[in-house]
């Protein structure tokens, strides 16, 4: 019985060692998404919003066509991930030498060497998170017939997931239906 016991943990900490090497390899992964978003104001308005936000946010503009206005931005990595990660993957390394250490006795203690390698999972984050965002803006006039309400604009913005969704709080706009 107990024979397959550290097989069977052996094949469980790899799977486990799997998803850790997907997690820190999505780490880094653009989110680019495309949203429209119904601003309750006209658009004269909205893009003066629009140009204040990102220049709050060390964006600058980039590229001024007649439709379109593409904001630039370095986005810098966060050392709070870096430190998770890192440590993340020195707990996985860690119970992977655990048990290849109890799977081979005679060179156990050198498995647990393995955590050195943890601080690599903190640098390839820190070299692939820091990037330069676009975000790429859209403003046009929003007509609704027979409405009562005042002016709108429909806003088509292409940007990180996480920017999209702080543009959308910050300036409370509606996603169109």
């Amino acid at each position: 019985m107990t024979s397959f016991v550290f097989p069977s943990t052996l094949l469980l900490t790899l799977l486990m060692m799997v998803g850790l090497f997907f997690f820190v390899k999505a780490s880094v992964k653009d989110r680019i998404q495309q949203v429209k978003l119904i601003a309750h104001t006209s658009e004269d308005s909205l893009l003066h919003q629009l140009e204040q936000y990102f220049s709050s946010r060390a964006y600058r503009v980039a590229a001024l066509e007649a439709e379109q206005v593409t904001f630039t931005g370095l986005v810098r990595p966060s050392v709070f991930l870096t430190i998770f990660l890192t440590l993340l993957a020195a707990s996985g390394l860690l119970c992977l030498g655990l048990v290849l250490s109890l799977l081979m006795p005679q060179i156990g203690p050198t498995f647990l060497g393995l955590v050195l390698l943890s601080p690599l999972a903190g640098w390839f984050y820190w070299r692939g998170a820091g990037r330069q965002e676009n975000v790429q803006l859209k403003v046009e006039p929003l007509s609704l017939a027979n409405s009562g309400i005042s002016a709108q604009s429909l806003l088509t913005v292409t940007a990180h997931r996480d920017e999209l969704a702080e543009l959308q709080r910050t300036l409370k706009l509606q996603p169109q239906d």
